[in-house]
């Protein structure tokens, strides 16, 4: 794989390419409202939040990035419900906090793996059914950039969203 590619991939790691990066979507919102769902809305900013968090963390376990102590639930991990918190709120300023950390601290290991010229992306894993590391980090984007537009969404409809469509921040 090209240095080129490899650069392309580990920057739409970003999520700032074409639409609002994960951090302006989280960026000055008010705590008050970090646990709130929309009417007739089916998620919160929190939910949201730290659903990209836990998937964002299975998918870099996936590709053989190092699991962190406070995600030891991971290897039990059992589709839909323990990809979802039980609560639509964080638990404290320090729960949000640690999430927004971990994402950015997962998101980091997930460009290096990109970037990391002695991995063959395309090659299939071992014991992955032929899946790629570089299918495992497009669909981390693709998942990334899905529920970023959700919180946005979420802002607006809480009416705490007041940048312009064309900030990409």
């Amino acid at each position: 794989m090209s240095d080129t590619w490899r650069d392309t991939v580990a920057d739409a790691l970003s999520w700032a390419q074409a639409h609002v990066s994960f951090d302006t979507a989280v960026e000055d919102l008010d705590p008050g409202l970090r646990g709130v769902r929309p009417p007739d809305g089916p998620h919160s900013i929190w939910e949201l939040v730290e659903h990209l968090r836990i998937a964002q963390a299975d998918l870099l376990a996936d590709l053989g990035g190092e699991p962190h102590a406070d995600d030891e639930a991971a290897p039990a991990r059992v589709w839909p419900d323990a990809y979802w918190p039980p609560s639509p709120a964080p638990a404290s300023q320090e729960a949000w906090e640690a999430t927004l950390e971990a994402v950015a601290r997962d998101r980091a290991a997930l460009v290096a793996i990109a970037r990391d010229r002695t991995r063959d992306l395309s090659e299939p894993m071992p014991g992955r059914d032929g899946r790629t590391a570089l299918r495992g980090l497009l669909l981390a984007i693709d998942h990334a950039a899905y529920h970023v537009g959700q919180i946005v969404e979420v802002r607006r409809r809480l009416g705490a969203w007041s940048r312009s469509g064309t900030d990409l921040g």
